[in-house]
């Protein structure tokens, strides 16, 4: 693995890595505000810091171009967060969890389909067995009860189509426009699409709620860094490594979500649970590299064929 490759997949796991953390900030301030609350703060957040960091407009190329911008707002903001947390609140987090970690194979899928250098191949059909495999042991934790809600559950696959269709957009947009730009217009569009949300019993903007450091910091963290970072990260390494390898970080989320709540929340790791995050990270390296696991002797070969080009 070359240092540029090596750089973008480091980017996309520290990227997991960070969204797998938004899970305690996003706990304590549901106990002050609701999800679509909770959404609209770190998306402005987001948007006014990127604005600042990067203030540069475009004029608009063509109306297909701003409807694919649109689409890739809804889809990657509004639609996504709204079909996922309505989804928990009528169905089992265990139920939601396993249906949205099928998007990278989703977005294998469509990729198929939409782009022209992201084929579909046996690595990441086996590597989706294994991970999902691990999943379904870190969700399910050995209780092995899964309740169908029809609504909830169409919910959660919504919500992994969207983040894919999401994907798919940025990886077109991507090679045309900076990162920085890209994930400001993208966020626009999503804050656009949530105003009529805004008028429901959904939001009620209480400033009284924000004057707090516990609250104010944990807004800060889930829009400075899970939104402004993390999504220009994202899409700079869907640009350059592929929307399909990036989007196979995503299986590795209820893994390190597992490990933080361990090390951070000192919960406890039970057997099934362990055994489902080598299972995911498993899975991980076999959709990129098949069951190759000669990793130190591929090694060997790659300096030798340095050595003897040199």
């Amino acid at each position: 693995m070359n240092d540029k490759k090596l750089f973008l997949n480091l980017l996309a796991l520290i990227t997991v890595v960070i969204w797998s953390a938004t899970f305690i900030s996003s706990k304590i301030l549901l106990n002050t505000f609701t999800p679509l609350e909770v959404m609209f703060y770190r998306f402005v957040i987001a948007y006014f810091l990127l604005l600042i960091i990067h203030p540069k407009f475009h004029k608009i190329d063509s109306l297909k171009e701003e409807l694919m911008f649109l689409l890739s707002g809804i889809a990657g903001g509004s639609l996504y967060f709204l079909t996922e947390n309505s989804a928990v609140k009528i169905s089992q987090v265990s139920n939601v969890g396993l249906i949205v970690a099928t998007a990278p194979i989703i977005t294998a899928l469509l990729a198929h389909f939409f782009t022209k250098n992201e084929k579909l191949n046996k690595n990441l059909f086996l590597g989706f067995v294994i991970a999902i495999s691990g999943v379904i042991l870190v969700m399910f934790n050995g209780s092995f009860m899964l309740k169908l809600n029809p609504i909830g559950d169409i919910l959660a696959l919504c919500a992994a189509v969207s983040w894919s269709v999401y994907s798919i957009i940025t990886k077109k947009l991507g090679s045309k426009y900076n990162p920085l730009y890209l994930t400001r217009k993208i966020f626009f569009y999503a804050l656009l699409t949530m105003i009529p949300f805004l008028f429901t019993s959904e939001f009620n903007f209480d400033i009284s709620k924000l004057l707090t450091f516990e609250i104010m910091s944990n807004l800060l963290f889930l829009g400075i860094v899970a939104s402004s970072i993390c999504y220009v990260m994202w899409n700079f390494t869907v640009n350059k490594l592929g929307v399909v390898k990036t989007n196979n970080y995503i299986y590795l989320i209820p893994a390190i979500t597992l490990i933080l709540s361990v090390t951070i929340l000192h919960e406890k790791i039970t057997l099934y649970s362990g055994i489902g995050a080598l299972l995911i990270f498993l899975g991980v390296y076999v959709s990129e590299n098949g069951l190759n696991f000669n990793i130190f002797s591929n090694n060997r070969n790659s300096i030798q064929e340095k050595t003897l080009g040199a």
